[in-house]
């Protein structure tokens, strides 16, 4: 839920009187869908000038659009119910037949595709597209289930001619890092940006005068703090999780993004490299 996830993933930036209104909301949001501001600021025992100003921190214009963004993400985490009590991932049910399974997976994807992409700043999107178009070289940093995310990128970079580095070991993407120079962008995909490798890697890139972009939670880390810009993504997933599903469609709906910004921009230039890679394989798969 995007909204409440940023409340949630900021409490540690607010101040005493925020962090009463922020612990009210989260733990009964369903009542403050319902209540005036005034209300809100007698029951978390704030002024209410407080809940003005602590929609707007969140980004909002006032108190009424804030509340319109918490009831449509409580309708969707409702849309599909479910008994958490044998879950298998978050919501799905281990004994949900396939075709339940199926349709709960499918609304958890659009879910974090939705939050992303309202989650963007597509203003800074856009200055992140044209830092990647001017650099030199653009290493891409991630493991686990964020690398196969990187992977994908990679490919797709190289496919229009941005010059593109990409290792699948950790540590060879550190020793990638120790090559950078002030005309290269690292763009560093970590969920939790707290992974030691992909920090070190991190590190090593702002040493060398490289941008760093990082593609991760809303939740404060290491990482947030070193990059120079940061893009949010937004994915419900619990502690204990079998695999990083929906923090992996929220990172390929970023990397995506990206890819067709960067298509946009060369036009031209990316679509002769696109069908001539295109034409090669043709030929190789008729001989």
């Amino acid at each position: 839920m995007l909204t409440l996830s940023k409340i949630t993933n900021i409490r540690s930036q607010l101040s005493p009187s925020e962090l009463k209104i922020a612990d009210y909301i989260l733990a009964s949001p369903e009542l403050v869908t319902r209540f005036s501001s005034q209300e809100l600021a007698l029951q978390a025992d704030v002024s209410q000038s407080s809940i003005v100003k602590f929609t707007q921190k969140i980004g909002f214009k006032g108190f009424t659009a804030f509340k319109l963004a918490i009831s449509e993400d409580l309708g969707r985490k409702h849309a599909i119910k479910t008994d958490t009590v044998g879950e298998l991932y978050n919501g799905i049910g281990r004994d949900d037949d396939l075709e339940t399974m199926a349709k709960k997976l499918a609304q958890e994807k659009i879910n974090s595709l939705i939050e992303t992409t309202q989650a963007l700043d597509y203003r800074l999107l856009a200055q992140i597209i044209e830092r990647l178009d001017q650099a030199t070289r653009v290493q891409l940093v991630g493991i686990g289930g964020s690398a196969l995310t990187a992977n994908d990128l990679y490919y797709k970079l190289l496919k229009i001619g941005v010059t593109t580095l990409f290792a699948q070991d950790s540590h060879a993407q550190i020793s990638i890092a120790e090559t950078l120079g002030p005309n290269d962008v690292q763009l560093v995909l970590s969920y939790s940006g707290m992974s030691r490798d992909v920090l070190v890697a991190a590190e090593l890139a702002k040493k060398k005068g490289a941008t760093l972009i990082a593609a991760t939670s809303f939740r404060q880390s290491p990482l947030r703090q070193m990059a120079d810009m940061v893009l949010d993504t937004v994915a419900e997933e619990n502690e204990l999780r079998i695999s990083s599903i929906s923090s992996r469609t929220a990172q390929n709906a970023i990397t995506d993004m990206l890819f067709l910004g960067l298509v946009q921009r060369r036009d031209e230039q990316a679509w002769t490299l696109i069908n001539g890679t295109r034409g090669a394989i043709e030929r190789l798969n008729n001989q």
